[in-house]
């Protein structure tokens, strides 16, 4: 059986050394002590390893089932549910005035990490529930918000968000459900939605979708979507449970993997709705709820990868085959353990890398969305806006490629149930696609963000990168070749690649567009080489003080020359891609696949 162990150690490096969280002003950053934070995550680290790891297998070997109308979870998650909810951990990052705790989003972020990685499918219950949490406190009325709120902070209710159906996806346009209005002020909501998480289970008392849905009249297109509360059960005045709405589960997808989480077709048949916000302002409102949701897939991706890189050091520390082509390392036994080979410290070494620079590029971008939240700070707001469609494309293309790797480093047995990695592989493989494919991320970093507010934001980067470098440069030798140098070569590749955007995408979109995937992975290479550059000074910083643990500091240093060497250079193959154009891409007719 795999295991986990919860990296709490390297989290408090990031939080405390790298980003160094008291010191950046951010209002609640201040209570944000060493002392504060070791014992919130050492507590989140109990409850991840002690009881949401072991029951990973088991919701994979189980799934979920339907039984009259009744969506039954696996054995063990509605009690480890129950764990959750006593603990306070829903309510993390939420409203106080609703019963939250009120701690910065980079807390709930660091906790999220230690129950993604242990048990993914479980944790999307409560995760769903957070995001359609968060859409009602930005956009309901007061009146909504004392109804709803306080029943899923604590997620005796849960959420969800109803989006897709059998006819379209990423195109919201083409929505075909209906809300006729009523006279009492509500709406009969008629349609059917698909792939909706969490979308019904016996976890909770009672489920409050979130459905996007077209007031006839309306205009055509996305302009004519408007949003709902559509309650499982309808609420009484009083905040009581009432009648059982007009809304079913209609069954359950077999899926590659989180076979743990409802994953559910919902149909409603006139059930009653509540409208949030104004008529047809749905979309705003919506993605309230999926930016954070696309934050969450991108961590979702780094923490599969972390457990997967886990066992797979554990097994190559173990597994006896070979010798040393150097010489002899285990002279007594048979052979010597795998993790001697060359090839197999090349797969940990890219795993190791990517993770931990990860870590702190996800903690980062929770940091902005403290910043433009807590601060009202406009840059944050826009370096997070542009960042988003990176952190959960890149991420997750890269934590499905770790897991991979991390299988392949147990051979034969990575193949097989037994070990766990396969699971890992097939739960990972489902962030490239939920909340806007990886396809569809690139396309609005490049379609969009880029050019935001006249490209305010990528300056900033830039900005930042290049302030960053003049700031630490020429203090140490080895710390400019081994870092700065690096990551200034592939910060002028990302500015190149956009300059050819610049040069040509407005004679022909298709030349940016056809570019977009590499431009993403171009960008997610530099902003973990930006990250792995700050953890770098943080650790000479620490050796130089005379720091106790000087171990963790060196390994630091080397895992990051690592990333610097044999992963960056990857950005120069990213914009020889870019500057290609679109005429090989569109050289066929569609006729000619």
């Amino acid at each position: 059986m795999p295991s986990y162990t919860a990296p709490t150690k390297d989290m408090q490096f990031v939080l405390h050394e790298v980003l160094n969280v008291t010191e950046t002003g951010i209002p609640g950053y201040d209570d944000l002590d060493p002392g504060f934070t070791a014992a919130v995550l050492d507590e989140a680290a109990k409850l991840a390893t002690g009881v949401l790891a072991p029951l990973n297998p088991v919701g994979d070997a189980e799934g979920c089932r339907l039984e009259n109308g009744v969506v039954r979870t696996p054995t063990g998650f509605r009690a480890a549910f129950d764990k959750v909810r006593e603990g306070g951990w829903t309510a993390l990052d939420c409203d106080p005035e609703f019963g939250g705790q009120g701690l910065p989003y980079l807390i709930s972020t660091a906790v999220g990490e230690m129950f993604s990685a242990a048990n993914m499918a479980f944790n999307m219950y409560q995760g769903l529930t957070h995001g359609a949490y968060n859409a009602i406190h930005a956009h309901g009325s007061d009146a909504q918000k004392a109804t709803y709120l306080p029943k899923m902070v604590s997620c005796e209710w849960g959420g969800t968000m109803n989006l897709t159906e059998p006819h379209c996806g990423t195109d919201l346009g083409l929505i075909r459900t209906r809300a006729e209005p009523q006279a009492d002020g509500s709406y009969r909501i008629t349609g059917q939605k698909i792939w909706i998480s969490a979308g019904e289970h016996d976890m909770v008392e009672n489920i409050i979708h979130l459905v996007l849905a077209r007031i006839p009249g309306g205009p055509e297109g996305v302009k004519g979507i408007s949003l709902f509360i559509v309650p499982k059960i309808l609420v009484n005045d009083d905040g009581s449970l009432g009648e059982r709405n007009s809304l079913s589960c209609g069954g359950l997808e077999q899926k590659m993997g989180i076979h743990g989480n409802a994953t559910c077709v919902m149909n409603y048949d006139g059930a009653v709705g509540y409208i949030v916000g104004e008529e047809h302002k749905g979309i705003r409102a919506m993605f309230t709820m999926m930016n954070e949701a696309r934050l969450g897939v991108g961590l979702q991706g780094y923490a599969q990868a972390e457990v997967a890189y886990q066992n797979a050091l554990g097994f190559a520390r173990d597994r006896l085959q070979g010798r040393d082509v150097t010489g002899a390392r285990n002279p007594d036994g048979p052979a010597d353990p795998i993790i001697v080979h060359p090839d197999v410290r090349r797969n940990l070494m890219q795993q190791k890398s990517f993770v931990e620079g990860a870590r702190a590029f996800t903690f980062w971008g929770a940091s902005l969305i403290d910043a433009a939240h807590r601060k009202g700070d406009a840059e944050a707001e826009a370096m997070i806006s542009l960042l988003t469609p990176v952190i959960k494309g890149f991420l997750t293309d890269k934590g499905f490629e770790t897991t991979v790797l991390a299988q392949q480093t147990l051979g034969g047995s990575g193949f097989t149930r037994e070990w766990g990695l396969e699971q890992f592989v097939r739960d990972a493989r489902i962030t490239m696609i939920y909340e806007g494919t990886n396809g569809i991320q690139s396309l609005d970093l490049v379609g969009r963000k880029l050019a935001q507010n006249g490209g305010k934001a990528i300056m900033a980067f830039f900005d930042m990168v290049k302030t960053f470098i003049q700031e630490n440069a020429r203090q140490d030798e080895d710390f400019d070749r081994d870092f700065l140098e690096p990551l200034k070569k592939a910060s002028k590749d990302l500015q190149a690649a956009g300059m050819y955007f610049m040069q040509n995408g407005m004679k022909n979109p298709n030349n940016a567009l056809s570019g977009s995937y590499d431009f993403m992975h171009l960008f997610g290479h530099v902003c973990l080489g930006l990250m792995w550059a700050r953890m770098a000074r943080a650790a000479r910083e620490a050796l130089a003080r005379g720091a106790s643990d000087a171990g963790f500091y060196e390994t630091k240093l080397a895992t990051g020359r690592y990333y610097m060497a044999r992963q960056m250079p990857a950005t120069a193959l990213h914009l020889a891609r870019i500057e290609t154009g679109a005429d090989t891409v569109m050289a066929l007719e569609a006729h000619q696949f």
